[in-house]
């Protein structure tokens, strides 16, 4: 999976099934009630879907309705094991009660602060993930960390995340979006050269450019 699109609010989307997008990661915590997600997902048809949520009791709740076969799977901000394994417990109800076989639905946790990145290791082997995602924005900002055009002060929590998933038998992590005014192909590159094959996209240009930069990756 090279390109993965987020969909923050399913209102304001045109025609997705044009999109180049490997993935659709779509937001239960936009302005659409879940019930209204799960509709558009499978309407959607697409062979890759996905929920995003946060790990507290109303985003695990939120995912109930929106678990089918159409559902690929959940990224969710979380900061240790015992929060994927609580998501977890709820999504294998919403599987029963959907008569899928439980384990069906997988999980990328979203690693968004500095603990969250600490413990990377334990996450990635927590029941259900597939891989590991590292949202750079949100800890760039609780670490002050302002990223140079060499983005070399995020190189240690990529390195761990790339590190974590490798330890744990996953497949590569995902990168970030794009930060809006930046080149996104030579970012892209590095994140490559660094064990990253994937990249969050918020627009089909970023999409473009993520199929071509992590393309036979």
């Amino acid at each position: 999976m090279r390109s993965w699109l987020y969909i923050p609010d399913i209102r304001n989307v045109g025609n997705i099934g044009a999109s180049e997008a490997d993935a659709l990661v779509v937001d239960l915590h936009g302005a659409a009630a879940p019930g209204a997600v799960g509709v558009w997902i499978v309407e959607a048809a697409r062979a890759a879907v996905w929920v995003r949520l946060d790990a507290t009791e109303e985003g695990r709740q939120a995912v109930r309705p929106v678990v089918s076969p159409a559902l690929t799977g959940v990224c969710v901000a979380a900061e240790s094991a015992n929060e994927i394994a609580a998501l977890g417990a709820v999504i294998a109800e919403a599987e029963e009660a959907a008569r899928l076989p439980v384990g069906r639905i997988a999980v990328i946790p979203r690693l968004a602060t500095a603990a969250a990145v600490l413990q990377a290791a334990e996450i990635a082997r927590a029941p259900r993930v597939a891989r590991l995602q590292l949202a750079e924005g949100p800890l760039a900002r609780q670490l002050l960390v302002e990223p140079g055009e060499d983005e070399r002060e995020l190189l240690w929590a990529r390195s761990m995340v790339v590190m974590a998933s490798a330890a744990a038998g996953l497949a590569p992590p995902i990168a970030a979006a794009c930060p809006p005014g930046t080149e996104c192909e030579p970012s892209g590159v590095v994140l490559r050269r660094l064990g990253f094959r994937g990249r969050t996209c918020l627009d089909e240009e970023q999409v473009r450019v993520a199929n071509k930069v992590f393309a036979n990756a």
